[in-house]
């Protein structure tokens, strides 16, 4: 028996009361545990999602403007609603080019704000955006990268062999597209916020790590858990073109 404050519990009460507790926190320390899985599993639907489109000349980024992209960002499945938490629509990865025109480890980065929640409806979409500039580059870095303040953004043509404008190559530093069921257009992003998704790094990563040491620096090798995302960027635009 065991006297607390004057009062006897016996060690069976004691046990029903400690229990609860306990197996919340397991509870608790698991749904974390499978974070990283979780990461892993959104880079293959990344993956999934770029290679299907581009497995699509018609409805395609053009060929050119990937190639003279310096990154590529890919989120998957995302829904207005279906992730709400700090008014964030979704999680996707960024990859950016080294200095030879090969793709560097990515970075994990998730997405919200602006009028696009309203365009895509209750619709699941997957959002493609190419960085063309280093303008665009270094707004990434910062804690939170609004799209078009600033950087100039526009809604990317369509199709593997389109023609791409000069204006879109000299004033665009953010070109963008979404993907629902099954149609891949332009869209327009203007007042979305891209932010770090330190969480994610450090679950892949390992460590605490910055997006800067990730995908500029080049600090890190990809690991196999996100490996699928940065093949399917080899596959499609192995080395870029010269700037």
């Amino acid at each position: 028996m065991i006297r607390i404050a004057g009062f006897a519990l016996t060690a069976t009460l004691l046990l029903a009361l400690i229990l609860p507790t306990l197996s919340f926190n397991h509870n608790l320390v698991s749904a974390f545990a499978g974070s990283k899985a979780e990461e892993k599993e959104r880079a293959q639907k990344a993956a999934t999602a770029f290679r299907e489109i581009m497995g699509a000349p018609d409805q395609a980024v053009p060929q050119e403007l990937l190639d003279r992209s310096y990154c590529v960002a890919v989120f998957p499945s995302v829904k207005k609603g279906g992730f709400i938490v700090g008014g964030q629509y979704g999680k996707g990865l960024i990859s950016c080019r080294r200095s030879g025109g090969s793709w560097g480890a990515p970075a994990f980065f998730t997405i919200g704000g602006g009028s696009f929640g309203l365009q895509i409806g209750g619709q699941a979409v997957d959002l493609v955006l190419l960085v063309m500039n280093k303008e665009g580059v270094e707004g990434l870095l910062q804690d939170k990268f609004e799209i078009g303040a600033g950087a100039g953004a526009s809604a990317g043509p369509v199709g593997r062999n389109t023609h791409v404008s000069t204006d879109i190559l000299l004033k665009s530093s953010i070109v963008s597209y979404s993907r629902s069921r099954g149609l891949f257009a332009g869209l327009e992003l203007k007042g979305a916020v891209i932010t770090q998704d330190n969480t994610a790094n450090r679950e892949i990563y390992g460590r605490d790590i910055a997006a800067k040491e990730i995908i500029v620096e080049g600090k890190v090798r990809t690991p196999g858990e996100v490996e699928p995302f940065i093949k399917v960027l080899r596959t499609f635009s192995p080395k870029g073109i010269n700037k």
